[in-house]
Parts: C-alpha cells; structure tokens; sequence
C-alpha cells in the first residue's frame, strides 16, 4: 500500500493498481489475490477460512456493545472506535480454551477475558484517566457510581471555554451468545466548573432487566460551555470521555 502524490488524485482501477481514499488519506495498491472461490473451498486455504471465522466473529462481538452503547457513544467517540473494539474481542476470544481453532467464540472468552475490556475508552483523544483524577467507587449490586467532594477545577482536566460538565453513564448487560443486550442509563449530574466542591452520585434511572450476561458499567464525562443561559457542547464532543470503568 502506497499513498498518491501530486495535486491530482485518482480513484479507480488503472493498469493492475487500485486507487482509493481513506481516512488516512488517498491510498494506492495492486489489484489481484486469491478469487474467494478457492479460499471458501481450497484445503491449502483452511487456517485462512478459520482466521476469517474468528475474526467474523470477533466483529460481530463488537457491533452488539456498540450497537447497545450507541445513545452514549453518539457524542464521545473516535472514528476508529469500530476497529479498536474489534482488536480487543478478538484478544477476548482467545480466551477461549475450549473451542476448536475456527469456532473460538468471546462469549466463552468473556468470564477470563473480559479483563481487556475493562478501562477501554470509547474516545482516545480524551481518555478518563487523563480527564478525572479524583477517585470513585462502583456498587455493581445495585449499580451506581459515587465521587465524594469533586471539585471541578482541582480534579478535572477540562478543556478551555468550558463552564459547566455532565456525568452520566449506564449499565449495559450483554449476554454475548445470545445477542441479548439492554442498556439502562444514570440519572445525569450537570456541574458547573468552580472551585465548589460537591458529590456526583449516579444512580439508574430504571430498573436494571432481567437479562443474564456481563454487565458492563459506563462512566461519561461530557463537557459544555453555557451561552445565554443555554449550555452548547464543546467541539461537538471533542472532549468527551467514555470509559467501561468495571465489568461484572
């Protein structure tokens, strides 16, 4: 793979080379391979067509969180968000132990594995961990999150213009052999930015469903700038934190 130069860029196939653009700019690469035809069939090709299985699966892993984060995700997110989450299940799968090679699935993976999961961040231009300094305890029985005595300008690394932030977040249970998934938000805390120290209890806004699964516990952290008595996101969500902070 190759990137194109010059001022004019071409996409399309040319003389055996296929040029196309990304997110990492406008790309450049031979055209040919393998025809599906003999990987889906070839005996030679069988650790490929258990690799693609796997990660298949790994994919399909990653698009049920996502799919069941995607109201929390919407505005703290980067755009590689979908590949990285991808990575991880496909570490989370090779917990499985008891699988054939092809058929390891993250649903057997998750009751060792699902430590990879656990501080990953949904947005890595503003990872939690960077943001909020002041520590905070989760109950996982009833499901909330508690920060003692926040004081936004001491604890908080928040960006320049903003006024005011938001804690919010959920639990998500997920049972990932099933498909099964339900999210359930907290109640959110809107602070202004000041030397004013105050609690941040979240609790959930509903009862949490009966559906078994792991259950990932979310923190958020958005930030906000208030304009004639109306507060405005930041960049669109540039500065946002979505973190899973624990996984029960």
């Amino acid at each position: 793979m190759a990137r194109q130069g010059g001022i004019l860029k071409i996409k399309g196939t040319v003389g055996g080379l296929t040029f196309y653009k990304s997110q990492d700019g406008d790309l450049v690469r031979e055209k040919g391979g393998v025809s599906g035809e003999r990987i889906a069939n070839d005996p030679a090709f069988a650790r490929t067509r258990e690799n693609g299985a796997e990660f298949g699966e790994a994919a399909t892993a990653g698009k049920i969180l996502r799919d069941t984060l995607r109201n929390l995700m919407m505005n703290a997110s980067d755009n590689r968000v979908t590949s990285r989450l991808t990575s991880v299940m496909s570490t989370i799968k090779n917990y499985d132990t008891t699988s054939g090679r092809g058929e390891r699935t993250v649903a057997n993976g998750m009751p060792t594995g699902m430590i990879e999961l656990k501080g990953f961040d949904f947005n890595v231009s503003a990872p939690l961990g960077s943001i909020l300094f002041k520590p905070f305890t989760i109950d996982t029985l009833i499901g909330s999150i508690n920060i003692q005595n926040l004081n936004p300008v001491n604890d908080v690394d928040y960006p320049v213009g903003a006024t005011h932030m938001t804690f919010s977040g959920g639990v998500a249970i997920v049972d990932f052999s099933t498909g099964d998934k339900e999210m359930t938000l907290f109640n959110p805390v809107n602070m202004i930015i000041s030397n004013n120290s105050g609690n941040v209890n979240l609790s959930l806004a509903g009862p949490l469903p009966p559906i078994i699964g792991n259950r990932f516990f979310l923190l958020k952290v958005e930030f906000f700038q208030m304009v004639n008595g109306q507060q405005y996101s930041l960049k669109n969500g540039a500065y946002n934190a979505l973190t899973i902070v624990e996984i029960v």
